[in-house]
């Protein structure tokens, strides 16, 4: 093959027998023996018989002398194993080096995950991983769904998670589990009381506390009230879970949260959930990847973790 630059390398000529073959050559050259040969390399013997015979027609030269006493190689047979250890030697160095590349890539997983993923669900994920993967190193980071895909198409993550409607501009993805948003207020608030659902379009006119633009929860929540006049100025507009429920539970105003977020606060009564009439609040949870990436090693376990145990 010629290195030269600019010059396109020859292909293979149809000659060069395969790496078993070669294999085979250099233990019948260590034993002597045909029998022997085969036994090193896992077949039986006259499948060795055959290889050999096959090889011969193949290069053109006869390679080994067969008689009661062994196998002996003939003059071109010796030099035939000269070169096929060099090339076994290298196909052995080339198999140690992309070892070493599959085992720097599965030592480490680097995940991405939107809010409510990162904050209740990505922990029981990552404790299943680590039971499988034990040596692999996992950094996760949380943000927004917007952040989220910024940061894989950055190469800055191996695997991604997301809330929004759709697979974001630029990657593929997979549905993992399914989420319901919920309206909820602290218990003295007026809709607290209430005993029918609320009017979606009262919902849409009334400042909430709310999560920012870009955020998964708030593009379902403005997708769910644009055929309801669309969402008023919010109250607060909070970049976390965490702050959004606080400022609920300390009764600055009704917010809209997952269910995951919320379900202790429900559970202890310091958040009141409100029913909303015709107005639908589920969502799809999707792993994400950059187009034409299918995640691999550590990334295609996690993958397979969470689609093992759905949610929703």
């Amino acid at each position: 093959m010629s290195s030269e630059p600019g010059r396109m390398p020859h292909p293979l000529s149809h000659r060069v027998p395969d790496l078993g073959a070669l294999e085979l050559l250099l233990a019948v050259a260590r034993h002597g023996s045909l029998g022997a040969a085969a036994r090193e390399v896992g077949i039986t013997q006259p499948a060795a018989s055959s290889r050999i015979r096959s090889m011969e027609r193949q290069l053109g030269v006869a390679l080994v002398d067969r008689s009661p006493r062994g196998s002996r190689l003939t003059d071109a047979g010796a030099l035939v194993t000269d070169w096929a250890r060099r090339i076994v030697e290298a196909a052995e160095a080339f198999d140690a080096g992309a070892q070493a590349l599959r085992t720097r890539r599965d030592s480490r997983l680097r995940v991405v995950a939107s809010m409510t993923i990162a904050e209740y669900l990505m922990p029981g994920w990552l404790i299943a991983l680590r039971a499988e993967r034990p040596g692999t190193a996992v950094s996760l980071q949380a943000g927004n769904s917007a952040a989220v895909a910024e940061r894989l198409l950055a190469g800055e993550a191996d695997l991604g998670f997301v809330e929004g409607l759709a697979v974001p501009d630029g990657l593929d993805g997979a549905v993992v589990a399914h989420d319901r948003l919920a309206v909820v207020a602290a218990p003295g608030h007026p809709w607290a009381r209430r005993r029918r659902p609320l009017d979606p379009a009262e919902l849409a006119a009334t400042p909430l506390v709310l999560r920012e633009r870009g955020s998964g929860t708030r593009q379902v929540l403005d997708a769910a009230l644009a055929a309801h006049g669309g969402l008023a100025e919010p109250l607060l507009e909070l970049a976390s879970t965490t702050a959004v429920k606080a400022a609920a539970v300390s009764g600055a105003g009704p917010a809209v949260l997952s269910e995951l977020a919320v379900a202790e606060e429900l559970s202890s009564r310091r958040l009141v959930a409100i029913p909303v009439r015709d107005v639908l609040l589920r969502r799809d949870l999707r792993a994400v990847w950059p187009t034409g990436h299918r995640p691999t090693g550590p990334a295609r376990d996690l993958l397979s973790l969470t689609r093992a145990r759905p949610r929703g």
